[in-house]
C-alpha cells in the first residue's frame, strides 16, 4: 500500500508541474456529458492521472492496444468482447472436467456433514454444440443436477447445462440482455478487479445470469462468477454456483474450478436438497512433449562396445526391460489422456518418502523405483512396474509425512514381492485407445492374497524406517477413513488400482487401524485427516501439479476439521507476467 500510495503522489506532482508549464490562456476541457456513466474508478486521483497522461503522451501506448475505457458502457463492451474472445479461443480445446459431490445433512456436534457422495469424470468440447464424453459409465443419479437439466452428466447436451456454470451466458451476454451495476474495486489476490452486479433485464429469457462477476482491470476479463440462473424453469432447478478462472496462458482466463453449494440448515428451514461439489477442470493444451523428436540431429558412434553391458540382455534382463517398456507405456498414455500429471516437483516429494523407506531397510532393486501423481480426486494407488501412482486426492487428505509414508509402502511391498506383472502393456497397440475408455482398457488390482502379503511387507519396512516411531498417526489416518467410508462409496471407490475399502470397513493395512489411538472428534490437536484440496494444487493448462505452501490455520471448534469433505475454492490470483514462478498457478 506505502508503494502504490507513493506511485500516485509522484504521477500527481508530475501533472501539477505539467500544468503549471502550459500557457494560461489554455482554455479548460469541456464538461463531461452528464447522461454518460463514468468510469467506476473516475473519482479515483491515480485513475485520472493516468488518463492524462496517457491523453498527454500518446506515443507510449502501443498502437495495437484500444484505448482504456473511461466509462461504464465502455468498460462493460470490453468485457463483453474478452468474454467473446475467450469462447472463440477455447473451440477447439477438450479439456478435462471432473465433479465431486457430497450430498450433506445436519449434525449437531459437526455442522453439514456428508450423507453420501457422487463422481463424475469426463472430457469437454468447447465447440458450437457442446459435447461430453465421460470416463466411466454413471449410475441413475438425481436429476436436474447442478446445471439444472437432466442431461446434465449425458454424452451429448446443448449448452445449457455445465457449460453455463463456465460461462456467464454463452449466447446473449451483453447488454441488450443484462445490466452492469458497478458496485466496488477489490483484490483477488495479487489482481485487483472491478465488481459489477449483472441481473437480466426484462424478458431476456429464461435461465439467464444472475449475480456478481470480478473484471480484471488491465484487459478487463472476467476472473470470477457468482450467483444462479433465473428465472428458473418449470420442471428444475438451477443451484448457486463459484466459478473462477486463472491466468494459464497470455492474454486470458481459463475456467477451473466451480463451487457448488445447496442447503439452508437454519432453524425451522426446509432441506429438499442439500449439497456441496467441487469441478475442476484441466487438460487444456496436454501434449506428448514428442514434437521436435523428428528434429534432433542424431549421431551413429563408430566405436564399437565389446564389454557385457553392451551385450544382448540375459532372459532376466530381457524380462525386466519388457515389463519396464509396458510401465513406460502406461504412463505415457495415462499423461496423454490427461489422467497423470507430467513428472515434477511433487513426484521429488514422494521420491524422497520412498528412498526413506529402501535406504533404512536396506532393499536394493534391479531398477529404481519411480512415483507419478494421478490427477483424478477419488483415494487410490497402484504400481505398474516399478512405478508407484497415488492420486492427487489422496495427497490432499493425508495428514502428515507418516500417513503417506504409509500407503507408498503398500505399494512398494508389491514391487519388492514382485506383484506387478503387467507386461501385456509392453504391446503397444494395446495403447490404441480413446481417452474416455481408459478405464475399461487399462487394470492395476491385485488378489485379496496379494494385498494381504503387500501389507504384512509394509508393515514390516515401516518399522524399520524413520516413520516406526509414528506410526500412530497414519493409524488414525485409517480410522478416521473408516468412519466416513459409509458416506463416500465415490471417494473410496478406485477405478484403475484396489480399493482402500470394502463397502464400509477399510481393508488396507488393518494392523495400524488396530493399534491406532481412539478417534476423539472433538480433540482440536487431533487432525487425522484433511479436506479434499489442502495439498495439491494444479495448473488445468499443462497438468503440473505442485505442493500448496499455505500457512495453518487454527481450529476453534470441531466443525473446522472437515476431514474427506468438500469445502469452498479460493484461489489466490495472479497474473502469468508478475515475476512470480507460481504465477501461473491459482493458489488455493
Amino acid at each position: 500500500m506505502r508503494f502504490t500510495h507513493g506511485i500516485v503522489v509522484a504521477v500527481l506532482l508530475f501533472l501539477l508541474r505539467a500544468v503549471a508549464q502550459q500557457p494560461a490562456q489554455v482554455p479548460p476541457p469541456a464538461a463531461s456529458d452528464s447522461s454518460q456513466p463514468t468510469h467506476p474508478a473516475a473519482e479515483d486521483p491515480a485513475f485520472k492521472a493516468r488518463q492524462q497522461v496517457e491523453s498527454r503522451q500518446p506515443s507510449t501506448v502501443p498502437p495495437n492496444l484500444p484505448p482504456a475505457p473511461a466509462t461504464i458502457d465502455q468498460v462493460v463492451d470490453r468485457l463483453v468482447e474478452r468474454e467473446r474472445n475467450l469462447m472463440k479461443m477455447l473451440e477447439d480445446r477438450t479439456p478435462i472436467v471432473e465433479t465431486y459431490l457430497q450430498n450433506v445433512t445436519f449434525d449437531a456436534q459437526l455442522g453439514p456433514v456428508p450423507r453420501d457422495d457422487r463422481y463424475f469424470l469426463g472430457r469437454m468440447d468447447f465447440s458450437e454444440s457442446i459435447d461430453r464424453k465421460d470416463y466411466m459409465k454413471q449410475p441413475s443419479m438425481e436429476k436436474r443436477l447442478l446445471g439444472g437439466f437432466t442431461k446434465f452428466f449425458n454424452v451429448q447436451y446443448q449448452p445449457l447445462g455445465f457449460s453455463w456454470m463456465i460461462f456467464a451466458d454463452r449466447d446473449d451476454f451483453d447488454r441488450e440482455h443484462y445490466d452492469f451495476r458497478y458496485d466496488h474495486r477489490e483484490f483477488l489476490g495479487e489482481v485487483r478487479c472491478l465488481v459489477f452486479d449483472v441481473t437480466p433485464r426484462k424478458n431476456a429469457g429464461k435461465g439467464r445470469f444472475l449475480g456478481r462477476i470480478w473484471v480484471e482491470d488491465r484487459d478487463f476479463n472476467i476472473v470470477r462468477l457468482n450467483g444462479t440462473y433465473a428465472p428458473r424453469p418449470r420442471n428444475g432447478y438451477f443451484f448457486h454456483m463459484d466459478s473462477w478462472r486463472l491466468n494459464l496462458v497470455p492474454g486470458y482466463w481459463v475456467p477451473a474450478y466451480i463451487y457448488s453449494e445447496e442447503g439452508d440448515f437454519r432453524s425451522g428451514a426446509k432441506n429438499n436438497i442439500a449439497f456441496k461439489a467441487q469441478s475442476r477442470l484441466w487438460g487444456y493444451n496436454v501434449k506428448s512433449g514428442k514434437e521436435d523428436e523428428l528434429t534432433q540431429v542424431r549421431v551413429d558412434s563408430t566405436v564399437k562396445d565389446e564389454s557385457p553391458a553392451a551385450q544382448d540382455a540375459s532372459p532376466l534382463q530381457a524380462e525386466r526391460q519388457w515389463q519396464q517398456q509396458a510401465a513406460d507405456n502406461v504412463l505415457e498414455r495415462l499423461q496423454r489422456a490427461g489422467l497423470a500429471a507430467p513428472k515434477g516437483d511433487v513426484d521429488n516429494v514422494l521420491q524422497t518418502v520412498v528412498n526413506n523407506l529402501q535406504v533404512t531397510n536396506n532393499l536394493v532393486l534391479p531398477t529404481p523405483v519411480r512415483t507419478r501423481v494421478l490427477l483424478t480426486t477419488p483415494l487410490e494407488t497402484f504400481s505398474v512396474g516399478n512405478t508407484i501412482v497415488i492420486s492427487r486426492g489422496l495427497i490432499d487428505v493425508l495428514p502428515d509425512e507418516t500417513s503417506l509414508a504409509a500407503i507408498l509402502a503398500h505399494e512398494l511391498a508389491h514391487i519388492v514381492l514382485g506383484h506387478n506383472t503387467y507386461s501385456q502393456y509392453a504391446f503397444n497397440d494395446r495403447m490404441l485407445f480413446s481417452d474416455e475408455s481408459t478405464y475399461s482398457n487399462l487394470g492395476f488390482k491385485h488378489s485379496a492374497a496379494e494385498e494381504t502379503e503387500a501389507d504384512t511387507k509394509a508393515i514390516e519396512l515401516l518399522k524399520n524406517s524413520p516413520y516406526g516411531q509414528k506410526l500412530e498417526n497414519a493409524g488414525l489416518f485409517l480410522k478416521a477413513l473408516q468412519s466416513s467410508a459409509p458416506h463416500l462409496p465415490a471417494l473410496l471407490t478406485a477405478h484403475l488400482g484396489n480399493n482402500l475399502s470394502d463397502k464400509s470397513r477399510i481393508t488396507r493395512l488393518p494392523e495400524l487401524i488396530n493399534s491406532a489411538p481412539t478417534l476423539e472428534v472433538n480433540k482440536l490437536d487431533q487432525v487425522a485427516a484433511l479436506p479434499l484440496g489442502g495439498r495439491v494444487k494444479m495448473n488445468g493448462w499443462d497438468d503440473r501439479v505442485e505442493l500448496i505452501k499455505s500457512q495453518p490455520v487454527a481450529l476453534t471448534s470441531s466443525r473446522d476439521k472437515k476431514p474427506f469433505e468438500v469445502t469452498p475454492f479460493f484461489p489466490r490470483l495472479t497474473r502469468i507476467d508478475s515475476g512470480d514462478k507460481d504465477s501461473t498457478i491459482g493458489q488455493r
